[in-house]
């Protein structure tokens, strides 16, 4: 049996239907059909181990015995070793027989299997990566590690707030938020505390297909139009919101004691100055107002 947790032997039926079929409805199931005495098997065998630990997850390597588990050799029609199968959906979607090149292998996978993150040695641009990939519960696994390390590391704290936002623990988020410490990052929690202001509002208003309904019939309906705006922001659609908040701007900068001139700025904390939305966004309202 291997360390990994990825990586596993199969013995017998039952363990097949429950480590390969049922594994392969969650993640795509790499089957490599051996044996002890065959010396290409022993070879590709590293391999195939090498590829799956790389994946860290999104591939699973289940590996079996052909001279043990001979009920499951004749139910797939195994007729040379090795032979390798990709399950996935409990189906067999593709495979090889032989031993077979790296590049051909991960050329294979290619459309079944997520590629994996560029490796990196910071656990915190891991992190930002899986957030900005959307792979929330990933980050938030990366950011619980750095912060067992460091617990006062601002710039982890911040994102691990983000995280808890996302998933609608808005009042945890704001507890990490109010521990982060200096002005390092006084931009980022600035943003952060934005998006924790866009997903409180957001809960109180209407719903984005009845904002819209509402403009449909009346194009100057200005409420709405900043509604449906911070329901936008809320689930990250940041193009278009920034797009209806300055079009209000323009047409009614004073709308709500400046609300859409507010926001606009903190969805530009909360994107960052190097963001090109925010580039494009602040000198269009650059214009608008000068």
């Amino acid at each position: 049996m291997s360390d990994s947790p990825y990586i596993f032997d199969v013995s017998g039926a039952a363990s097949f239907e429950q480590l390969v079929i049922e594994n392969s409805f969650h993640k795509p199931v790499l089957v490599d059909f051996w044996a002890d005495w065959c010396a290409p098997c022993k070879a590709l065998m590293p391999l195939l181990a090498k590829i799956t630990e790389e994946y860290r997850g999104e591939l699973l390597l289940a590996k079996v015995n052909c001279d043990i588990e001979q009920d499951i050799v004749m139910r797939f029609g195994i007729r040379s070793l090795p032979t390798v199968v990709l399950f996935k959906d409990g189906q067999p979607v593709d495979g090889f027989a032989g031993a077979q090149p790296e590049s051909a292998i991960r050329e294979l996978l290619k459309p079944h299997v997520t590629e994996p993150a560029a490796p990196t040695a910071d656990p915190l641009e891991a992190a930002q990566a899986l957030f900005a990939e959307g792979r929330i519960g990933d980050a938030e696994n990366v950011l619980k590690v750095l912060l067992s390390e460091d617990n006062e590391n601002a710039a982890a704290l911040i994102l691990y707030a983000r995280c808890l936002a996302e998933r609608g623990e808005l009042g945890e988020a704001e507890v990490v938020l109010n521990a982060v410490k200096g002005d390092e990052h006084k931009a980022a929690l600035s943003g952060a505390r934005a998006q924790l202001t866009f997903l409180r509002q957001a809960a109180d208003l209407p719903d984005a297909a009845e904002l819209k309904s509402r403009l449909a019939r009346d194009a100057g309906d200005d409420e709405a139009s900043y509604q449906l705006a911070i329901q936008q922001l809320a689930r990250q659609q940041y193009e278009p919101a920034l797009d209806g908040l300055l079009k209000l701007f323009i047409s009614n900068r004073g709308y709500a004691d400046g609300a859409p001139h507010r926001t606009l700025l903190q969805v530009f904390d909360l994107l960052g100055n190097d963001h090109p939305l925010v580039t494009l966004y602040r000198r269009r309202l650059y214009q608008a107002i000068y």
